[in-house]
């Protein structure tokens, strides 16, 4: 048995196996606690706001949504493309930080001036004064711009795998969240206040990315004409189909609020909150899988392995949690609260649409990171066509129809996105 454990101690495999197991066991409890608090905030949300104010609460951070799409365009994976180049190199890593924040700023102006003039219609349309409208709207954009610069900052700790410190501070953030929400929604039931006390605390986090973000670059660094270029070459690829998705991406949500009622809307929104245990997922990805994809070298057979092993790992994962899910779906309803009950169903049909989206989504990442970028036309074209024939054969202004839709139009970007990725992988010289 004491040769067997030298053996295994002297071991490099076995050692990157236990490596691995605790830091993703380090991340995997920050992270259920981070989840664990904003599903409580969501609930609360949506327990406490009245059927009319959530359904407006969800335009809004619909739009936000929509509006961080764009306003990125495909920087944050220029930055992570190009800052996996240079990630030992404090001074090249902060020019490479500078000149992304430098072109968000103005990928956000323009965001802005696009997106808040239809929130504002779709606000009043469902029923909002246009003083409550404008408040509404005016109440997200701090939120719109922290986030974007948190999510730059948050790329330098991923980068390093400086993960703990990573999620102490978002963890901070979302007592945050819960603290001020605990604090003024119970007092104030109405949707620009429960904006508002989710977006502040992000103030503070990005403060404290901005720190731990210094001991990896030289935040003194300027903009840099050569790498701003090397970014923009994958802006230009990425932006007209982030500009496509700002629209698609959000689509269920946007035909039932057109098509269908105000109490839909918020049933959507409702039913939403559960698939945050898919952004669970998604978070360990993106802060553990991604960036060491980023940081492989360019070997076609590990490449294609690597690529395929997440993948598996990954499917794994959300099956299980559709099949929880399905087997309580009238307790987790319950939990939703009565104006949600019977729902069932659609909760099955909104995770399945969840997990093929979040499938197709971490392809795109992992490609869009190894500055893999496919032609913007292809996926577009492909999700065009699917869109007119979900509209066309199926009933889009039920929520059982759209959220069938939803899976309907999921299922070719899933195919299209996998099947780019590993031609690319398997072409890597």
């Amino acid at each position: 048995m004491k040769v067997l454990v030298e053996r295994l101690n002297n071991n490099s495999t076995f050692e990157k196996i236990i490596g691995w197991t605790k830091l993703a066991g380090a991340v995997g409890i920050f992270q259920l606690m981070i989840q664990a608090i904003s599903f409580a905030c969501g609930i609360f949300v949506i327990r406490l706001l009245p059927t009319q104010e959530y359904a407006l609460y969800t335009l809004a951070n619909t739009t936000l949504g929509a509006m961080t799409i764009l306003a990125d365009g495909g920087i944050a994976a220029g930055v992570m493309a190009q800052g996996g180049q240079v990630w030992q190199d404090r001074e090249q890593f902060g020019k490479v930080l500078a000149t992304g924040l430098n072109l968000r700023k103005k990928f956000a102006a323009i965001s802005l001036v696009i997106f808040l003039p239809g929130l504002l219609y779709l606000l009043h349309y469902h029923g909002a004064s246009w003083a409550t409208a404008a408040l509404i709207s005016v109440s997200i954009v701090p939120a719109f711009f922290t986030a974007l610069s948190g999510t730059l900052f948050s790329i330098v700790p991923r980068l390093a795998q400086h993960i703990v410190p990573l999620q102490k501070v978002e963890l901070g953030a979302s007592v945050g969240r819960l603290v001020l929400l605990g604090l003024s929604i119970f007092a104030f039931p109405v949707a620009f206040i429960a904006l508002l006390a989710a977006g502040l605390p992000q103030f503070w986090s990005n403060f404290q990315l901005k720190n731990i973000s210094k001991a990896f670059v030289d935040d003194k660094q300027k903009p840099d004409a050569e790498i701003r270029v090397q970014i923009f070459a994958m802006v230009k690829r990425l932006l007209p189909e982030s500009i496509y998705y700002c629209i698609s991406g959000q689509l269920t949500i946007w035909i039932i609020s057109i098509l269908g009622s105000t109490a839909a809307v918020a049933q959507v929104g409702a039913l939403g909150r559960v698939s945050i245990l898919f952004i669970l997922i998604s978070t360990i990805t993106s802060s553990l899988v991604v960036p060491r994809f980023a940081r492989l070298p360019n070997d076609a057979n590990t490449l294609l392995k690597r690529f395929l092993q997440i993948q598996l790992g990954l499917t794994g994962a959300y099956i299980l949690i559709v099949g929880a899910c399905w087997l309580f779906s009238s307790q987790i309803l319950l939990v939703l609260g009565d104006k949600y009950t019977g729902l069932s169903k659609e909760l099955v049909l909104l995770l399945i649409g969840s997990t093929i989206s979040s499938m197709a989504g971490n392809s795109f990442y992992l490609s869009n990171n190894r500055g893999w970028v496919i032609n913007p036309a292809i996926p577009i074209i492909v999700s065009i066509v699917s869109i007119c024939l979900g509209v066309y054969f199926l009933k889009v202004s039920s929520l059982e129809g759209v959220l069938i839709f939803n899976i309907f139009i999921a299922i070719p970007q899933l195919i299209v996105h996998f099947t780019y990725a590993v031609i690319r992988a398997r072409s890597v010289k």
